[in-house]
């Protein structure tokens, strides 16, 4: 049976970047290095991964956060499997995990996004995780942006 342990420094960040990798595709490693620190010291961001055998086969980024529309709240930003290792159970038992904490740090709901075209993700986060698909998330990049 697995570990699940949480990353706190930046080897054990660099250590779940090839499995992290495969869903933010657009992050080197150092741009990946400088936004967990950044998002761990001012928003409170805990980086957690499943080890197999010391070897890292699933991770989960979420944080906290108190909104008008939940109240106290946490939200995942980041769950992946390494591809090789899906349909294993890792990706539940990450979730579940994110709920124990959830649940023991006084936070009533866990929420999440997926991309559109994560058909399976949706699947699994509705029909074996029990999510509710409740909105849309909208983004508008402020790059390149004429004001």
């Amino acid at each position: 049976m697995g570990e699940i342990r949480e990353l706190m420094k930046q080897s054990e960040w660099l250590s779940a970047y090839p499995v992290i990798h495969q869903l933010r595709t657009d992050l080197d490693e150092e741009t990946y290095l400088e936004l967990v620190e950044q998002s761990q010291r001012n928003e409170g961001y805990h980086l957690f991964a499943y080890f197999e055998k010391e070897v890292i086969v699933s991770a989960v980024g979420f944080m906290p956060m108190t909104t008008l529309y939940h109240g106290p709240s946490v939200w995942v930003c980041d769950l992946v499997t390494d591809a090789d290792q899906r349909s294993k159970g890792y990706g539940g038992q990450l979730l579940s995990f994110v709920y124990n904490w959830a649940a023991e740090n006084g936070y009533s709901v866990v929420s999440l996004s997926s991309g559109l075209q994560r058909k399976d993700a949706h699947r699994f986060y509705q029909e074996k995780m029990g999510y509710d698909r409740e909105s849309y998330v909208f983004n508008k990049r402020m790059d390149n942006e004429e004001t």
